[in-house]
Parts: C-alpha cells; structure tokens; sequence
C-alpha cells in the first residue's frame, strides 16, 4: 500500500485548472516562504505547481543533426561544423555534435593551459543565434550514395531536422571542488587555485530542479521541460544516475546523484538559455537553460519543493589528487547557504567560494516557465514512467 495523503490532486486536475486560468504556480524559493507560513497540507491545496531553474555548464549536451542531402547522395562518415566534428556514424546525413567537441586545429593543452575557445557548444550557440555556419562532409562512397565530399553554408532553419539530445543534465547535487596541492589546476570545474584558494560549486541549491523532487515522485520518461529556452521532455535518467547515493533525513542527496536525459527541438531555443562556454586548460562545453515543474499532487510535494539551502549539503572534493585518481574522500561537508554566502570553513581555514552556475539565469527560468503556465502556454506532462529510485 502507498502512503495516503490529506490533500491529493492529479496530473489532469491541474491542467483543467492551468486551462481555465485558475492555475496557482509559485517557484520553488516563493514555496519556501508559504510552507513556512501555512504548512505543507495548506500550501498543497493552494499551490498546484512549482516551477525550479538551473543554468550551468552541463557538458554531456549535444545535437542531433541533419544536414539535407546532396546530388548525387551521400552518406556522411565525417562531418565539420565550423570546423568542429560531429559524429557521422549515424545514417546518411544524420549526425551528432557534442557540445564538448573542439575545433580540429585547436592546439588543445599543447599551449598549457588552453583556450579552448570554439567549439561544439560555441556552434550550437551560433546556430540558435541565427548564423550561418560553414558545413563539410566527407563519405568513402557507394553504389547508392556515391558522392565522396560535400561542402556548403547553412542556418539552423535550413537544416531539415535538428534536436537538443543532452544525456546528462540537470544533476542532482555536486562536488564542491578544492585544490590543496601547491600548483594551479584546470578542471571542469573551473580554475583551482593552490593551497586551497578558492572553492568551486556548481548548483542552484534550492531552485536546482531535481533537489526540489528528490525521490523523482513526479519526473520521468515524457515530462514536459523548460529546455533552452523551448519546451523539452526528459528522455529518461541520465547516463551516470546514481539514485542510491547517501541521503539526508529529508531524502536529498549528500553528493552527485541523479540526472535526467533532455530532449527538445533546437528550432525553436534561442542563445539567452544555451551558451557556448570555454573553459581554460580544460575544454569547451554548454551553458544550459533547464527548469522542470513539480505538480504539487500532495502535502508531500509541497515539503519537498520547500527544501531550503540550508537543508541541502554536499562534499568538498579534493580535485588535484583525489578525484583524478578515484579516491572517494569527503574533505568536509557544507551546506548551499554556506556556499552561497561566500566563503567555506574546511578544516579551519576560510576559503572564497565561486559558482559556476548563475542564480540570477536560475530565477529567470523559473520565472519564465511560471509565467508560460499561468498564461496557459504550458501543461504539464505525465510521466509514463519514473525515473529510477535504485
């Protein structure tokens, strides 16, 4: 038997409501103050919907692409954008371009530290900002698709078909990153300076979309997103969801857990909400622009969208020693309000935090999808089934 509730609404009740204009949608840092005030079983009959936000570098990001087909036909096996390769061993003109992708005449970390200064996010950036870019292909040849090289210039509106596939998004939780070795470090998480100088996190905290559902009760394969700008879809978990990590007293994660598989039409996104990103002496990657609605079906919903910074803790990590080489070693435990507040006590001493995502692109998702339910322009979608909790 599931639990019972004293306040229970459906998937379709809501979307009458949102229908008919009735809707109450808040976000989820508006939910914190109304659980506060009213608690959980109230703000459950109130508020139907909380709307959440991210916006942070999330490299396993990519499109699926294609180019149109030429005379006399060609099958692709190698694709550049701007000079940027894009995975050809799809089907005909069909290809995938990582967001971590980078130009074939990069000098990558051969100058150290490296640029990185264009690549495959820097082209999906340029495509939803309406330029052209500069598209070659080549193919060994066949009786069917004889043609062995192509060449041409096209926009995104050209392109027959294009979609945002990112297989990992949107985490649930992170690392916050230290250097305690005597050398400055490059990582994915930005530039670490020694002896521990500065702290790297990368989360929204309490408006971060999977924190405010952090048994996945109400996400799953056909949720219905805000992606790039667009409405998206999870695809299902992420590569990488690691559901059974340690959690709190309140369910969230203490460390990285889960993600989700995004999906949307590149078409119809635009550059505010997915941004090419260089990071120096250690590649490129994309900026994305996610938020995920929570249905309140229930005072447990409501408890859950109203987790606050302080609630929600994650792990300093060693990232010169510790992370490249496996070690799974907690330096300290630290909250978001912590984070959030500009510096971090870890074993004493006093460290300056920096964050990688953008609160205030954070607070603009979440708004910008509450105001495309209130006005009717988007329902929620049921999932058909959950993510996994194990």
């Amino acid at each position: 038997m599931g639990k019972t509730f004293k306040v229970e609404k459906t998937y379709e009740e809501i979307n009458a409501r949102i229908k008919s204009g009735d809707v109450v949608v808040v976000t989820a840092e508006e939910m914190i103050g109304i659980v506060d005030e009213k608690g959980p079983e109230e703000a459950a009959r109130q508020v139907d919907v909380v709307t959440t936000g991210t916006f942070a570098p999330m490299c396993s990001s990519g499109a699926f692409l294609n180019i149109g087909q030429s005379t006399p036909s060609v099958r692709t096996t190698s694709t550049w954008f701007n000079n940027v390769p894009a995975y050809s061993g799809v089907a005909a003109v069909d290809c995938y371009l990582g967001a971590t992708a980078v130009c074939d005449d990069d000098p990558l970390n051969k100058v150290y530290p490296g640029e990185f200064r264009y690549g495959g996010g820097h082209v999906i950036e340029d495509l939803v900002a309406g330029k052209t870019v500069y598209i070659r292909a080549d193919s060994y040849g066949t009786a069917c698709y004889p043609n062995l090289h192509v060449e041409k210039e096209m926009t995104l509106e050209e392109l027959p078909s294009a979609v945002l596939c990112n297989p990992r998004n949107a985490y649930q939780n992170y690392n916050c990153a230290v250097n305690p070795s005597d050398k400055t470090i490059y990582t994915y998480m930005g530039t670490l300076k020694p002896k521990m100088g500065n702290a790297n996190y990368c989360s929204a905290g309490e408006l971060s979309p999977l924190l405010n559902d952090p048994l996945y009760k109400t996400i799953g394969f056909g949720t219905r997103i805000f992606l790039g700008g667009a409405q998206g879809y999870v695809a299902g978990p992420g590569t990488q969801h690691r559901p059974g990590n340690p959690r709190g007293e309140n369910d969230v994660p203490l460390s990285p857990a889960g993600t989700i598989w995004a999906m949307g039409d590149l078409k119809k996104m635009s550059p505010e909400w997915l941004r090419g990103v260089s990071m120096r002496g250690y590649g490129c990657s994309l900026s994305v622009g996610l938020g995920i609605p929570i249905p309140i079906l229930n005072e447990e919903m409501a408890r859950y969208t109203a987790v606050r910074d302080e609630e929600i803790f994650t792990q300093v990590v060693d990232y010169s020693d510790d992370y490249p080489n496996g070690v799974s070693r907690s330096l300290g435990q630290v909250s978001y309000k912590e984070l959030k507040s500009g510096s971090i006590t870890v074993n004493g001493e006093t460290i300056s935090t920096v964050p990688l995502s953008s609160m205030v692109k954070a607070r603009a998702v979440a708004e910008t999808l509450k105001g495309w339910i209130q006005r009717g322009e988007f329902l929620l979608g049921v999932p058909q089934e959950l993510l996994p909790v194990e």
